[in-house]
């Protein structure tokens, strides 16, 4: 934005200025007033040029060589210095404007100092972006950069100078409170051992769960296995009702199925 808008100051003065001087030659009051509608946009223009190329002042010092870098310190501080006429020249305008409606005898002596401060406001304009120029186009260096300024170190050093004071503000707080600070350093040292403390109670407990299901595991296996024993067991020999019912009495026993079968078997072929 700032190399878009930069030459809108010059031009646009040079235009006014053009227009005005003819119009005073020739005394006609349209013209006049086209002439300084033009010079109030010019001057009223070097506002936003002066902003954008503020903000880029950073990041062009960095891609300039030192070459550039001097000159785009000349260019910022020609720039500071003399914005100010611009705005006069901007406000002259309009007074000059609305003199050729409220008072037309002092239109044309407004008119005559609008046009002698936006001649020297024009080669001002010139002087600020002869500097500027200088910062990235090597072709156009036919003289050593200038040394220098006070007014360029007192810009490098404005963002140091804020940062320093607020890096000692944020001391001095240091400094004032320093027992909640203390209070804060406790309570953190004493919150870091509490999470170990959770994550290893954590632990503990998922193990114990995992003992607890082991040892139910392990209680089902022997049930099992109990049952299969007694499969096993009811599988050759069944008890009497007599020892489920009658603890004391002495358990009677009784032949398996493929006992009396092999009798039977034994007692046909004794029987001729």
């Amino acid at each position: 934005m700032h190399v878009l808008l930069n030459p809108v100051p010059v031009y646009g003065l040079a235009m006014g200025f053009i227009a005005l001087l003819g119009a005073l030659v020739w005394r006609n009051r349209g013209a006049r007033i086209a002439a300084l509608a033009l010079i109030f946009l010019g001057g009223l223009s070097a506002w936003p040029v002066y902003q954008y190329g503020e903000a880029a002042y950073d990041r062009v010092k960095a891609m300039a060589d030192s070459a550039g870098d001097q000159w785009l310190d000349e260019h910022m501080r020609r720039g500071e210095q003399l914005i100010y006429v611009f705005y006069v020249v901007a406000a002259l305008s309009v007074i000059a404007i609305a003199a050729e409606f409220k008072s037309p005898r002092a239109a044309v002596p407004l008119a005559v100092a609008t046009v002698i401060l936006a001649g020297a406001n024009l080669g001002i304009g010139g002087y600020i972006a002869y500097a500027g120029g200088y910062v990235r186009h090597r072709e156009f260096r036919f003289e050593p950069p200038p040394p220098p300024t006070q007014v360029a170190e007192h810009h490098h050093g404005e963002k140091q100078h804020s940062a320093e004071e607020h890096q000692h503000g944020t001391e001095q707080k240091k400094a004032e409170s320093p027992h909640p600070q203390m209070e804060h350093a406790g309570h953190e040292q004493m919150q870091q051992p509490q999470q170990p403390e959770g994550e290893k109670a954590k632990t503990d407990e998922e193990q114990k769960r995992l003992e607890a299901s082991r040892l139910q595991l392990e209680a089902s296996r022997l049930q099992l296995e109990a049952s299969r024993k007694q499969l096993e067991v009811a599988g050759g020999a069944s008890p009497s009702p007599s020892a489920s019912g009658s603890p004391g009495a002495s358990p009677t026993p009784q032949p398996s199925p493929e006992q009396h079968k092999h009798d039977e078997h034994q007692h046909d072929e004794h029987t001729p």
